[in-house]
C-alpha cells in the first residue's frame, strides 16, 4: 500500500502558514525581560510543528532552519538561555525566511538563498553548541524510551522494520510511534532499522503510522512475545529501584523534540530517574496525553473547505433567493382563503431561505483579526527605521466582514497605518517638547453599525496641518478657497498626486497611495471620513457594507422604474408638508424635519426620469443617514421591503453616478440598487 502524499500538500501549507502567522504575534507579544514560560512553550510548539511538517514532505530547505531555530527556542524555554531582544529580531528574520521558503514551495515564487544562508547563520551564532551530525560520525540508533506509568502493561511487542530509512525519518518515525507505546530503535545484523515496539495497539495501526512517513513495502512488522516478557523483566527490575532506563538520543534536535531528559554521548550506563523525576515525568506524560485528546477534539470539529465551494454554494444561494421573490409575487393576487396552505408553505419557504442565507453567508464571514493581525510586525519595524516610539492597539478584532472584503481592504489599511507614523506621529524629542508621552499611540479598531462595518485608524500624532494642506492644493491647481470647512479640506489629501511631504523617502512622500486608497473603498462601496485636531491627532473613519453578495433594500419607485435602496442607510421615510419644503435660491431645495433642514435629492432629476410627482408633497421623502449625514430622498412611491442579490454592472457597462449595482426582481425584470453614499457626497 502506497499513501500519495501530495493530497496533503496543501493542508500542510495552510497549517505552517497559520503557525509562523502565530509564531510572529507571539514574539511581538512576548515579555523579553520577564518572558511567561507558556508563551515561549507556545513558540517553541510552532517551531516544532513547522519542523515536524516540513521532514514529513521532504521540505528539507525548511527543516534546515527550523532545526537550528527549535533548538535555540529549547535552550531558551529550559532556562539554559536568556532571552534577549536580539533573539527576538532573529526569530522575526528566521519567521520571515520561512514564510519565503513556504511561498516558494507553494506558489513557484523566488527564494533568495543569501537571506536563507544569513539567517541560519544568526542563529548558529547564539546556538553555544553546534547542533548537527558529522557525516563520518557513527549514528547512535538507541532512542529514548518513552516514560510511562510503572503500573502499565503493555500487551504486544513487534519488531518493526524500516530498511535503510534517512535519520530524519527514524526521527519522525520515534515520535509518532512513541505515541502507540514504548520504542527502542536498533539496527539488525543486517544493518536495517528496527523499533522494538512495546504496545497495546495492532499491526494495522502501526502501519498506517508508518506509512505516512515510509513506503508501505519498505516496512516490515513482527510480533516478538519473548522480547516483551525480557522487556517486563527489566521493567519489574526498575521498578523495585524506582527509576527508569533512558538511552542516547539518535540526534541531538531529538532532545528538543521529545520532552525526556537528555544525556552526555559518553554514557555508558542509563541514568535513573529519583522518585520525584518519575512522579514529575509521569505527570507530564498524563497532561501529554490530555493535550493530544484535546487535540484531536478540536480537529473533528472543523474542516477545511476551499473558497471556490463557499462562493459556488452563495451564487446558488442568490439564485434561491431570487427564485423565492419571484413565487412571493406571483402568489400575492391569490385567494388567501382557498389558497391558505399554499400562501403557509410560501411563506414557510421564505423565513427557511431567509434562515439558509444567513447560515451560508456566515461561512464567509472571517474576524478582523484576519487583517489586524498583519500589522504589529509592520508597524514594529516601520517605527525602529524611523526612529520613533509606537504603541499599537487594536480593538474589535473578533468583528467580522465578508471574506472578499476582508482581502481587499488590506492594501487600504497598509497605506494608513504606514502614513500614521510617518507623517502623524512626531518623534520621541518632538513629543516631549509638546508635553506628549515620548511613545504615540496608534489604533485600529472594528466595530458593526447596522448594515456595515466602520474601521477606524487613529493616531495622537501632529494632526494634519490646513494651511499646509491648502497651500498645496492651489500649487497643485486645486480649488482650495478659504473658506472651505475642514471636513472638505481633509479630503484634498485625496487628490492624485497630492503630498505635504517635505522629503521623498522610501516610506511616503510620492503622492501616491492616498487617491487609491478612496478609490479602492469606493469601489467596495464604501466611504472615508476625516477627523483631525491640530497637534492632538488624526482619525480616519471606513464605513464599509458587510457583504456585496446580499442586502436588505426598500424597494422604490420613480415614474415606471423601480429602484433599491439598501435598507442600513435608511432612517425613516415620510410625506411632507408643503410648508416643509424650503427653496433656497442657488442651493436648491431642503425639507424641514424636527426643526432640521436637510437638503432634498430629487431622484428624478438624478436619472432624467418621468415621474408621477414633482411636488414633494404628493410623493414621499426617505430620510438616508451617512456617516453622521443625512438628506430626504424624493421618490413617487415605497414599493416594499425585500432580500435582494447584488449583481455587478460594472463588468458590462461604465461606472453610473449615484448607482451601486443591480438585482434581479421577482418578475424578472433588472433593478438598480442606489449608492447612497455617493448621492449624499454629490448634493454635499
Amino acid at each position: 500500500m502506497t499513501i500519495d502524499m501530495s493530497q496533503f500538500f496543501q493542508v500542510f501549507f495552510d497549517e505552517a502558514e497559520e503557525l509562523l502567522a502565530e509564531m510572529e504575534k507571539l514574539l511581538l507579544g512576548v515579555d523579553v525581560e520577564s518572558p511567561d514560560p507558556e508563551d515561549l512553550n507556545a513558540i517553541f510548539r510552532t517551531a516544532h510543528s513547522v519542523k515536524g511538517g516540513s521532514s514529513t514532505f521532504g521540505l528539507s530547505d525548511m527543516t534546515d532552519v527550523t532545526h537550528i531555530l527549535e533548538s535555540l527556542l529549547d535552550k531558551i524555554r529550559k532556562g539554559e538561555m536568556a532571552l534577549t531582544a536580539d533573539h527576538v529580531d532573529a526569530f522575526l528574520a528566521a519567521k520571515d525566511v520561512l514564510k519565503m521558503q513556504l511561498d516558494g514551495h507553494r506558489l513557484g515564487s523566488a527564494v533568495d538563498r543569501d537571506a536563507v544562508g544569513d539567517v541560519r547563520m544568526l542563529l548558529q551564532s547564539f546556538v553555544q553548541e553546534e547542533i548537527s551530525i558529522k557525516p563520518e560520525a557513527k549514528v547512535n540508533l538507541s532512542v529514548a524510551l518513552e516514560v510511562s506509568e510503572t503500573s502499565e502493561q503493555y500487551k504486544s511487542c513487534f519488531r518493526v522494520s524500516f530498511g535503510e530509512a534517512k535519520p530524519d525519518d527514524l526521527t519522525l518515525l520515534n515520535a509518532e510511534l512513541a505515541l502507540l507505546g514504548a520504542i527502542n530503535l536498533e539496527k539488525n545484523d543486517a544493518g536495517a532499522s528496527v523499533a522494538v515496539l512495546r504496545t497495546n495497539s495492532s499491526e494495522d495501526d502501526i502501519l498506517a503510522v508508518c506509512s505516512f512517513i515510509l513506503d508501505a513495502d519498505k516496512i516490515s512488522i513482527i510480533r516478538d512475545d519473548a522480547a516483551l516478557a525480557a522487556f517486563q523483566s527489566v521493567s519489574a527490575e526498575s521498578d523495585e529501584d524506582l527509576g527508569y532506563g533512558f538511552f542516547e538520543p539518535l540526534d541531538p534536535m531529538f532532545s528538543s523534540n521529545q520532552d525526556a531528559p537528555t544525556t552526555s554521548s559518553a554514557a555508558a550506563t542509563a541514568p535513573k530517574l529519583a522518585p520525584a523525576d518519575a512522579s514529575a515525568s509521569q505527570a507530564k506524560a498524563s497532561a501529554k496525553k490530555e493535550s493530544d485528546k484535546n487535540a484531536a477534539s478540536h480537529e473533528s470539529s472543523t474542516i477545511r473547505v476551499g473558497i471556490e465551494k463557499v462562493d459556488q454554494i452563495i451564487n446558488l444561494i442568490g439564485e434561491l433567493v431570487i427564485t423565492q421573490a419571484m413565487l412571493n409575487q406571483r402568489t400575492q393576487d391569490l385567494d388567501p382563503v382557498s389558497n391558505e396552505r399554499l400562501l403557509s408553505s410560501v411563506a414557510h419557504l421564505t423565513r427557511n431561505t431567509r434562515d439558509l442565507q444567513e447560515a451560508v453567508m456566515s461561512i464567509r464571514m472571517m474576524p478582523m483579526d484576519y487583517v489586524f493581525s498583519r500589522f504589529p510586525r509592520m508597524v514594529r519595524d516601520l517605527a525602529t527605521k524611523l526612529g520613533k516610539k509606537v504603541e499599537f492597539l487594536t480593538y474589535g478584532a473578533s468583528t467580522e466582514l465578508d471574506k472578499g472584503l476582508i482581502e481587499r481592504i488590506v492594501d487600504p489599511l497598509t497605506h494608513l497605518v504606514r502614513n500614521s507614523i510617518d507623517h502623524g506621529i512626531e518623534m520621541p524629542a518632538a513629543r516631549v517638547a509638546k508635553g506628549k508621552h515620548e511613545m504615540g499611540k496608534l489604533s485600529l479598531s472594528a466595530v458593526h453599525q447596522g448594515g456595515n462595518i466602520v474601521i477606524e485608524v487613529s493616531d495622537d500624532g501632529g494632526g494634519l496641518n490646513r494651511e499646509r494642506i491648502l497651500a498645496k492644493a492651489r500649487q497643485n491647481g486645486l480649488s482650495a478657497p478659504d473658506s472651505m470647512t475642514d471636513p472638505d479640506v481633509w479630503q484634498l489629501i485625496f487628490a492624485p498626486g497630492f503630498s505635504t511631504a517635505e522629503v521623498v523617502t522610501d516610506v511616503s512622500g510620492r503622492g501616491v497611495g492616498m487617491d487609491v486608497v478612496k478609490r479602492n473603498i469606493t469601489q467596495m462601496g464604501g466611504v472615508v471620513d476625516i477627523k483631525s485636531a491640530m497637534g492632538f491627532g488624526t482619525t480616519i473613519t471606513i464605513s464599509l457594507p458587510l457583504t456585496l453578495a446580499i442586502l436588505d433594500g426598500m424597494s422604490v419607485k420613480i415614474g415606471d422604474e423601480i429602484y433599491i435602496l439598501p435598507l442600513g442607510f435608511v432612517v425613516e421615510s415620510l410625506q411632507p408638508q408643503k410648508d416643509d419644503i424650503k427653496e433656497i435660491k442657488g442651493k436648491g431645495r431642503v425639507i424641514k424635519i424636527r426643526q432640521e433642514y436637510l437638503p432634498l435629492i430629487a431622484l428624478y432629476e438624478n436619472f432624467d426620469i418621468q415621474p408621477m410627482h414633482t411636488d414633494p408633497s404628493k410623493g414621499i421623502t426617505v430620510i438616508v443617514e451617512v456617516d453622521g449625514k443625512k438628506a430626504a430622498l424624493f421618490v413617487d412611491d415605497l414599493v416594499g421591503q425585500q432580500q435582494v442579490v447584488v449583481k455587478n454592472i460594472e463588468s458590462n457597462y461604465k461606472k453610473i453616478p449615484g448607482i451601486s449595482g443591480a438585482t434581479i426582481l421577482g418578475d424578472g425584470g433588472v433593478s438598480l440598487i442606489l449608492d447612497v453614499a455617493a448621492l449624499l457626497r454629490a448634493v454635499r
